[in-house]
């Protein structure tokens, strides 16, 4: 990663060489990906925005594959606050990882987030930071769907259905955590520094305000209606491939207590019989003898089973191992599982005089804990890893 960061210093206290936190201090994170057309307007709106008393300093976040980072440069010198730069040639964790990134470097008392391209209005800026500091809140989010807020920007029916569905979603998903947030799918909000806790934050694509609020858990929230303006310039990111993305962050989010995660892990074994049928029907259709047929499809399910454990339980862990490495112990822990079921019934059946019927189910439902607990402490074994909030290289001129 280089980065080119310009910017003025935060205070330092002289004795103890370290920055200093100015009270209502705020820095403005913006990700960008290619969004050299809107730059110059959006420091434009924001030098009328932002009140002289206010000490603000504005970070853009860059993954831009274009000339982004020189247009800021150049548009920054019109402008008296502090404008920085920090550009990514490894784009990890998509805008959710530029935020984070972002947050890394942020010494100020407050955080704010909003996109480049002008659907977020800059005048706000003031007015969440404003509402924090009078409700003590620690999140202030700028909502469409609380009083006075309005989606109109959203471009055609289908945004907004889409946009609408995943709000449902994420609200049935996390009942708890979302509480008093109308719009978690929003990407305008203001937070306080002291809210994002070290190894919290996971990201997964572009919804950050939703990681947040479900891995940070902030003791207060507040709304401030927003009227969600047409994009200035550029096109917009949003792709069904940030819709699958999505579906992943909630499933991951969803999944990280444990007892949910074995729910999830059943579940998946469950729909792991579809594939596994599927391909005994076809190799006997095909003429092999059913016993090696059952060997062979067996591995269809588990298969199924594992990029599902991957993609949807386990994806902040996959690092920890080698992908084959992953494959094969899961592969062993599954297979072995057949091995251990018959031994389990004969001896519900022959020492604790059980019918067949519930001995099987005994053994099932026990060779499952012990499956799941497997595959947790032998395939994904969590590793302790360095907090992007607490490791990334702080460096200003």
């Amino acid at each position: 990663m280089s980065e080119d960061l310009w910017s003025l210093r935060a205070p330092v206290d002289a004795e103890r060489h370290v920055p200093r936190v100015v009270a209502g201090s705020v820095t403005l994170i913006i990700p960008t990906f290619n969004e050299a057309g809107n730059i110059a307007e959006l420091l434009r709106r924001l030098g009328r925005a932002l009140p002289g008393d206010l000490p603000c300093e504005v970070l853009f976040v860059d993954d831009s594959t274009d000339d982004t980072p020189a247009v800021i440069e150049k548009a920054a010198a019109d402008h008296a606050f502090p404008v920085s730069v920090l550009h990514r040639e490894t784009p990890e964790g998509g805008l959710g990882g530029a935020v984070v990134a972002g947050i890394a470097r942020a010494d100020t008392d407050w955080i704010v987030v909003m996109d480049a391209d002008l659907q977020h209005p800059p005048h706000l800026v003031p007015e969440l930071v404003g509402e924090g500091e009078r409700t003590g809140a620690d999140l202030v989010v700028a909502s469409r769907y609380t009083s006075g807020g309005s989606r109109a920007g959203l471009a055609g029916s289908y945004r907004v259905a889409v946009s609408r569905g995943a709000t449902w979603l994420t609200k049935g998903l996390f009942p708890r955590a979302l509480r008093g947030i109308s719009d978690p799918m929003s990407g305008f909000f203001a937070m306080r520094r002291s809210t994002v806790t070290a190894q919290a934050l996971q990201p997964l694509g572009y919804k950050i305000l939703l990681e947040l609020a479900v891995r940070c858990r902030p003791a207060r929230v507040a709304e401030v209606p927003f009227v969600f303006q047409e994009r200035f310039a550029g096109e917009s990111k949003s792709t069904a491939r940030e819709g699958m993305r999505f579906l992943a962050h909630l499933a991951s989010l969803r999944s990280a207590a444990p007892l949910a995660r074995m729910i999830g892990f059943g579940l998946i074994g469950l729909t792991g019989f579809v594939p596994n049928l599927a391909a005994l029907w076809l190799l006997t259709g095909a003429g092999m003898h059913y016993l090696p047929a059952e060997i062979v499809a067996n591995q269809a399910g588990v298969s199924w089973n594992f990029v599902l454990i991957e993609v949807l339980l386990f994806r902040e862990r996959r690092r920890h191992r080698h992908w084959a490495d992953r494959v094969g112990r899961f592969a062993l822990l599954a297979n072995a599982d057949l091995l251990l079921r018959i031994p389990l019934i004969a001896v519900f059946v022959g020492r604790l005089g059980l019918g067949v019927l519930p001995a099987t189910a005994l053994a099932l439902v026990t060779t499952f804990v012990l499956r799941f607990a497997a595959t947790e402490a032998l395939v994904y074994l969590p590793r302790r890893r360095t907090s992007p909030l607490t490791s990334g290289r702080h460096t200003r001129s």
